[in-house]
């Protein structure tokens, strides 16, 4: 390949993938110390209910989501984060708001997922699974 070409390609991707950092970090920034309730109304009435809670913290991470039903809450997750902001635990509540799964992420260097692991609140593995991403083209 020539070398101009291929420095034009590699440019072209260096831009790409700094655009989208910067339209993700955007994308935190409005969401900081943000909290988005979602309200059903079914058909035909007049009235409406919380569905659906997701809060965000002060660096734009979702840090909370939480599903109500008829009856009140019908789960919960929170998420933490490491230092380079990839979620790296998830707890799974019912709607009792006892825990019922955890869940840790590890990471390839390029940030895409490499493997979860799902526990026990007795903290006892119970399964993992393994992401693969294959481009096709």
């Amino acid at each position: 390949m020539n070398k101009r070409v291929l420095l034009c390609l590699l440019v072209a991707l260096f831009s790409a993938s700094l655009l989208s950092a910067q339209s993700a970090s955007e994308k935190r920034e409005k969401r900081k110390n943000l909290t988005i309730k979602e309200w059903n109304t079914p058909a035909g009435a007049n009235t409406r209910y919380l569905d659906h809670e997701t809060k965000y913290n002060a660096d734009g991470y979702k840090v909370e989501e939480v599903e109500y039903a008829n009856y009140g809450q019908k789960s919960r997750v929170t998420y933490e984060y490491d230092d380079n902001g990839r979620c790296v635990r998830q707890v799974v509540y019912d709607n009792r708001n006892k825990p019922v799964r955890i869940r840790k992420f590890e990471y390839y260097p390029d940030g895409s997922k490499k493997k979860q692991y799902n526990y026990l609140p007795s903290g006892k593995l119970e399964s993992s699974k393994e992401f693969e991403y294959i481009f096709s083209n």
